[in-house]
Order: C-alpha cells, then sequence, then structure tokens
C-alpha cells in the first residue's frame, strides 16, 4: 500500500469564481491518519477559517513557499468520491459555475451522530417478484441489451396503458445481475417529485424485494437524508430513487441511469449552477461508463437531439399498439358539435365535455386538469380588459374565495377599493379560472357527485373506482383505481398561449400525463384549439412526431437544444461592466438587454447570449472567467449566469 503524501490538495467550500480551484496545505503528523481524500477540513484562508474537502494526497507541491497546515479534519468520512469530484468539475464548467456550488449539491451536511451509527446488515431476498414483461410491449431488443453488458443509451417513449414504474422496475432488475450476493451494477432512478418516489419505490421493491432499495429526497429530514446518503456511499444501498437532489448520489459501480420524465421543470435545479439533471446524468454515463435512459410520455427537444447526435437510440412502441391502447380524443371544433352547440368553441365546459363526463360517472372517477390552482388567479378590469394589478407593487390581482376581495399575489395586500389604473372602472371579471372555482361550478353541475380537488392546498395520491369528480391541478393527478373513466382537460389555450418557449411542449406533456391515467378506449376530451400542432398530437398520440417537428423550428430559429444559450440577470450598470469585459465567439449574438418580464424588481435586466453547439464550451468558459474577474474585484453586484434554462422569458 503507497504511503499518503504530506501535501493535501484542498477543495475550498468558497464559492468564488476566481477561487475555483484547489489550494495545497501540508498534513500534520497528528491528521496523517484522519486526512484522507474525500476527507471534510478545516483549513486556514484570508485569514479566517473556511470547510472544504481533501481532494487527494500528494508527495510535492507547486509552490514554492511555505505551505499553512491543516487546522483540524471534520471527520475521516471520505464524502467526496474521485469519480462525484470529477463530475463536479465537469458540471461546474458545464454551467458556468464552481465546483463549491456544486458540491453544495452534491453532498449534504455532515450529521456527526449519522456517521456514527452502527452501518445496518444487508439482508438479500432471494426470490425476486415475478414480472409481466411490460418491455416487450416496448421494445423486445431493450432489456436484451441492458443486461448483456454493453453500455446502452436510449430515450424512450412510454406508450398508454403501460405504467412508467413498472418499466423502470424491469430495467433496475436488469441491471442488477447478482442479487442474492449484492454484486452487480447500481442503479440510480432521478423522478419529479415525492410522488413519483413513492410509485417507483413501491414497483422496485415488488421487482427487487432487496434491502438495497431506498429513497433520496432533500425533504427527507437532515438526519434521514445523511444516513441514506452514506448507505449509498458505502455501497449497501445499490437500487436508488429520488428527486432532484439525488442526481449526485455516489452509487458504487453505476449500471444504468434513468430520469423520468425530462420535460418536468422540476428536473431544473433552483441553485447555481443551475444544472439539469438530464444533462447530468448522460454526463454520469460518459464518465462512469454506464447505460442512460430518458423514460416519459413524451419525448422533448432535447431528447430528440440525443437521438439524431446518434448518442442515445429511440425507443417506443409499435403505431399498433399505441392504436389498440391509447383512449379516445375529443375535440371541440366538430360540425356536428358546433351544430349541437353554436357556442362550444368559445365556452369552458361545452355540452360535450359534460355529457361525457355525465355517461362516464356510472362507470367510474373522472378526472378534470384545470392549468392553474385557486379559485379566480388572474382578474382583470370589466370594462377595459386591463389586467388587474397591485398599486403598491404592481403584482398581479387574485380573488382567492367567492365573496372575498381581491388580494395582491405578491405583497398580500388587500385591495378592497380596487379601480382601474387605465379606465377607473371598480368592476372586476374571471381572466383564469382556478381549481377552487371549477370544482364549484361543477358541484353545481352534478349535485350528487363527490367532487374531489387535488392541487397546491392538498396532493391526493390514489382514490378508488367509485364514482367523483377529480379536479386536478396538472402533476397532483391522484392515481384511480383501475383508472379514470374519462377524462376533461380545461383551459388548454392557456397553456399553449404563455410566453414560454416550451409552451406547447409543456401544453402535450401535461395533456398525456393525465391521458394516460384513463382507460383503454376511454374518452378524453381536450378544451383547447383543435387545429393546433399540439392538440392534433395529442389526437394522434405522437408525441415522436411533435418532438421531431418542434426539434426542427428551434434549430431554424436557433434555438436551445440547437444552439447553446446564457441567460445573464442582473442590474443594469452590472451587465453593462460584464459586457465591456468579455470576448464572446466568434457566431455569438447578443439579445438585449430588456426588463426581467413579471418581476418584483424592476431594477435587474436579462441579456441573453446565443452561440452554436460547437462554441457552447467557448461561452461557459467566457462567462465564467469573467465572473472570476468581477469576484477577484469584489463587485458588489451580483449577475445570474444560467446556461440553457428552462425558461427564457
Amino acid at each position: 500500500m503507497a504511503v499518503a503524501g504530506p501535501i493535501a490538495r484542498v477543495l475550498l467550500d468558497v464559492p468564488l469564481a476566481h477561487l475555483d480551484r484547489t489550494f495545497d496545505y501540508a498534513v500534520p503528523d497528528e491528521l496523517g491518519e484522519l486526512a484522507v481524500a474525500g476527507a471534510r477540513v478545516r483549513v486556514r484562508f484570508a485569514g479566517r477559517k473556511v470547510s472544504g474537502y481533501i481532494l487527494e494526497r500528494a508527495q510535492e507541491s507547486e509552490h514554492t513557499g511555505k505551505l499553512a497546515a491543516l487546522d483540524s479534519v471534520v471527520s475521516a468520512e471520505p464524502v467526496l468520491s474521485p469519480q462525484i469530484a470529477q463530475l463536479a468539475r465537469l458540471v461546474a464548467d458545464h454551467f458556468a459555475g464552481t465546483v463549491a456550488d456544486v458540491l453544495r449539491l452534491a453532498i449534504p451536511p455532515r450529521q456527526a451522530k449519522v456517521e456514527a451509527e452502527t452501518p445496518t446488515t444487508f439482508e438479500p431476498s432471494l426470490q425476486p417478484a415475478d414480472f409481466a414483461h411490460v418491455w416487450d410491449l416496448v421494445d423486445q431488443n431493450f432489456l436484451d441489451a441492458l443486461s448483456s453488458g454493453p453500455v446502452v443509451r436510449a430515450v424512450a417513449t412510454a406508450p398508454p396503458g403501460i405504467s412508467t414504474a413498472e418499466l423502470i422496475a424491469e430495467a433496475a432488475h436488469a441491471i442488477r445481475t447478482d442479487l442474492a450476493h449484492d454484486q452487480g451494477r447500481s442503479v440510480l432512478i432521478v423522478v419529479p417529485d415525492h410522488r413519483d418516489v413513492d410509485v417507483v419505490t413501491q414497483a422496485l421493491t415488488q421487482a427487487l424485494p432487496l434491502s438495497c432499495v431506498v429513497a433520496l429526497t432533500a425533504d427527507a429530514g437532515p438526519a434521514k437524508r445523511y444516513r441514506t446518503w452514506l448507505s449509498i456511499r458505502r455501497g449497501r444501498a445499490r437500487v436508488v430513487v429520488g428527486t432532484r437532489a439525488a442526481m449526485f448520489a455516489p452509487v458504487h459501480q453505476p449500471g444504468l441511469f434513468v430520469i423520468l420524465d425530462d420535460g418536468d421543470d422540476l428536473h431544473a435545479e433552483q441553485h447555481a449552477p443551475y444544472p439539469h439533471v438530464r444533462e447530468v446524468l448522460a454526463m454520469r454515463s460518459m464518465n462512469e461508463n454506464a447505460s442512460f435512459l430518458v423514460l416519459g410520455r413524451i419525448q422533448t427537444a432535447e431528447g430528440q437531439r440525443l437521438i439524431r447526435s446518434r448518442w442515445a437510440q429511440e425507443v417506443g412502441a409499435s403505431r399498433e399498439f399505441i392504436r389498440a391502447s391509447s383512449p379516445t380524443i375529443h375535440t371541440i371544433g366538430s360540425d356536428a358539435e358546433l351544430a349541437r352547440d353554436p357556442g362550444a368553441l368559445s365556452a369552458r365546459l361545452p355540452s360535450l365535455a359534460l355529457r361525457i363526463a355525465r355517461e362516464a360517472l356510472s362507470a367510474g372517477p373522472v378526472l378534470v386538469q384545470v392549468p392553474r390552482a385557486g379559485y379566480l388567479p388572474v382578474v382583470s378590469c370589466q370594462k377595459c380588459r386591463e389586467v388587474a394589478h397591485c398599486h403598491n407593487c404592481h403584482g398581479p390581482l387574485r380573488i382567492v374565495q367567492a365573496g372575498r376581495a381581491p388580494v395582491c399575489g405578491w405583497c398580500g395586500t388587500v385591495r378592497a377599493q380596487h379601480t382601474c389604473s387605465n379606465c377607473g372602472s371598480a368592476s372586476l371579471r374571471a381572466v383564469r379560472t382556478g381549481a377552487t372555482r371549477t370544482a364549484e361550478e361543477l358541484g353545481r353541475a352534478f349535485p350528487n357527485i363527490k367532487v374531489i380537488t387535488s392541487g397546491r392546498e392538498g396532493v391526493i395520491a390514489s382514490l378508488s373506482s367509485g364514482p367523483a369528480l377529480v379536479i386536478a391541478t396538472p402533476g397532483a393527478e391522484p392515481i384511480a383505481d383501475g383508472g379514470y373513466s374519462a377524462a376533461l382537460l380545461l383551459d388548454g389555450d392557456s397553456l399553449l398561449h404563455r410566453s414560454d418557449l416550451r409552451a406547447e411542449e409543456e401544453a402535450l406533456r401535461r395533456w398525456m400525463n393525465a391521458a394516460s391515467l384513463v382507460r383503454s378506449s376511454a374518452d378524453v376530451v381536450i378544451m383547447a384549439d383543435p387545429t393546433h400542432r399540439s392538440v392534433q398530437a395529442l389526437v394522434r398520440w405522437d408525441p415522436v412526431g411533435f418532438a421531431a417537428s418542434e426539434f426542427d423550428e428551434r434549430k431554424a430559429a436557433h434555438l436551445p437544444p440547437t444552439a447553446r444559450v446564457a441567460a445573464l440577470d442582473g442590474p443594469p450598470s452590472a451587465i453593462d461592466e460584464l459586457i465591456g469585459q468579455w470576448q464572446l465567439p466568434a457566431l455569438a449574438e447578443v439579445l438585449g438587454p430588456v426588463p426581467i418580464p413579471d418581476s418584483r424588481d424592476d431594477e435587474r435586466v436579462r441579456l441573453i447570449v446565443r452561440v452554436p453547439l460547437a462554441q457552447g464550451t467557448e461561452l461557459a468558459q467566457q462567462l465564467k472567467q469573467v465572473q472570476g474577474v468581477r469576484s477577484a474585484r469584489k463587485a458588489s453586484e451580483n449577475v445570474v449566469v444560467r446556461i440553457d434554462p428552462m425558461n427564457l422569458i
């Protein structure tokens, strides 16, 4: 065994761009055995004590002067593995951030009592559950390729009638080649929210009845999260499912990385350097030589790019199977329906929707998807149609309950005597109707039917097969026993007309996720412009064709994922200073700066920089370098840099 060197290379927990490198420290003799690679330490830097991680022990240092010594070893537990350290550097460079910021996302805070606990003993089960072999209905060769050993990278679209949790469980079983002795490769699955964690974990424990299946989420509590994270790092948990906090989980011998529903914005980290789960897992797949699977009801434009670049293969069911298993989609623009109900195109609940709901209720629950929570989340002037805003902070007004005065959605001020700033009128009308108001309206239309709401005020995980109207916001739809007998997708045009690059893709994702919860051949009514391509993709159940056309449109417009884009938010003076310092790639396009829309801070603006994919690395390096210069000069105004953000507007 090689003797550890007297020098410790330390990554400081200091998120300043100009300090994003290692620093050498001497290792005192009394700390020699504790100061292992990956350990947490405290060191003196710039006259104060700061935390850090030992990246490695070395024999020599390039520093010519006398090295400062490590102040203390916080814990000898090697929490930073070489693989995660290398990944942190890749992620930091890709997203123009710092390694310190990445490690704050990757490594949970220490819990000393948890570290001192006796590790639980692994108790394998020798009787794995039987399978329904659902992958055979999607792609008969995928599992064989996954279990044969070579790396497989795929973007899979789950057809209606097949549970994504079952698909994940079978893929995990294909990777776990030796159940009896806990050998073989590990699996990491990242899902959007805690409800998906529960569903996928249940499917995994049925397919792999082992104590090595664990859930890792940020909301589990500090002690429980750290205990789970340690079991993963120590190799006792080999099948991990979690939310985006789990994308950096230090799994041993990874064999498969899975992301479920990659179009969900919950996969985008909200802390610097703002990485996306899909990109991080793709990096891990390449860096750690493991398979990679993107699985969802739709295919995103980013998934289409992976396929077109031949980095991943496309996996999906045949058109014959999709036609046989998909629900029947009804639009509101047919000649027969317009003859029956001339106001169908403008009505929020046309007679077609009410008729289908009434007939379906005799067979089971009916799902009603409403894009917005609340009562009347957006109101406007009755006379001039100007959206109502607060006179104090200019935030949007809303009505939270019948008979209540409007309230500002930003500052919470009650505007009982509100008057329109444009025309002076005091009358208001609804612009957007929320789930609570919808439940009230449907309760009057179906007086003898139980009405259930699921959304911001409380999410219901599942329900029985009895008759009920279930009003839910996207992502909060309960899973009905046996499936819903019908579904109504309300206010579709409000989703399509949002000021968002991904509005159409996001609308289709929400609709297909809801429609996949109904029974085979059941009725689904979509209240949106029937000629819109997103609606037509739903009618044909063709998410792959939609993704291809969406990708082509973005390519023509030079938008992500066919180009690299950086969004810079900050005060105008800071943005101007940054512009004066950078040297952008030759083909860079600078758009803006413009005020950030719907922002509470009128003093911040947004600048967009767009480059071809081939120059994306150069752009990230340049932005990181400029941020380093600003941090070294102790610039007082902060500029937030996001690479390929989910929302550019």
